[in-house]
This record gives structure tokens, sequence and C-alpha cells, in this order.
């Protein structure tokens, strides 16, 4: 008897998102397994949206998938202008896996979505922690890119080089 193996990743397996930084977060607890963060979360990271979308757009996509218990965008550490990520919070897990699953890597403003499964949304989350106030990766990105807000950090480099 051959046993079927799905080839499809399981929507609530931890992300690698959350893997990345999480590991500074959570402790060992020795040799026995650690408790999963993510098992009943009903909030999402979104990522890799237009500097230019709204929470009225992100609302309208994600609320067909249940109810949102809250929005939080992503801003700029400085100017408090949108960065291109936010949290999406659901009141059921099962909510939020169907955002995964139905809005997930879907387009937006020209943009195609990240998302992942976020242990849940704490003050300070929402600002970027790029050195220049937004994200990481929009600094170091050399190519142009509109949605983002054109070369991101490439600018203010070579303005300061001047």
């Amino acid at each position: 008897m051959s046993r079927k193996v799905s080839t499809v990743q399981n929507l609530d397996a931890p992300s690698s998102y959350f893997e990345k930084r999480g590991d500074r977060q959570r402790t060992d607890s020795g040799a026995g397994a650690r408790d999963d963060p993510l098992k009943d979360a009903a909030t999402l990271y979104v990522g890799n949206l237009s500097f230019y979308t709204t929470e009225e757009q992100i609302h309208e996509l994600f609320s067909k998938c249940g109810e949102i218990k809250r929005l939080v965008m992503g801003l700029d550490r400085f100017n408090k202008t949108p960065c291109g990520f936010c949290f999406v919070e659901y009141y059921t897990h099962e909510d939020a896996l169907d955002a995964m699953k139905y809005v997930g890597g879907t387009k937006l403003d020209e943009r195609i979505i990240r998302t992942d499964l976020d242990p849940g949304f704490k003050e300070g989350r929402q600002y970027g922690r790029g050195p220049t106030g937004g994200q990481v990766r929009d600094y170091y990105r050399e190519d142009y890119d509109p949605g983002r807000g054109g070369y991101g950090g490439r600018e203010q480099r070579i303005a300061g080089r001047n």
C-alpha cells in the first residue's frame, strides 16, 4: 500500500518570516519541543505592498475572507508614510488561514503581495526598521521600483557622498 505524500505546504506551519525574526524572541526549552506561537495565530503580516496602497483597499480585499478585527499599516519611522507592509488581525485563526490561501500571492496595485502568519501585533512593530526609517530591503535595493518609492536608499547614499 502506497501512502500519498502532499506536495502542498501546510499553511499554518511556521513561516520563513517568523523564523528569521522569531528566534530572538523564543527560548528553547532544552530537548523538548517548542510551543508553536502560530498555532492559533489570527494575525497576518502582509508584505510587498505598494507605498500607494490604502487601508481601504487592504480592508476590502482581506475582509472577503472574514471579519477583520484590526488593520495596522506599516509606516516609515521618520516620515510616518506607508512603507509597504501591514498587519491584518482577524477574530479567528481559520479566517487568517483562508486569507493566506485565497489572497496571498495575488496582485494588489500591480504588486504580488505576500502573506505570513504572525504571532500578533505589538505596538512599535508598525514602523520600518531600515536606517532611513523604511524597510531594510528597500534601503539596499538598487533597481528602480515606482511602487516602492523609486531607488530606495540608493538615492540617500549617493546624496550623502556629494
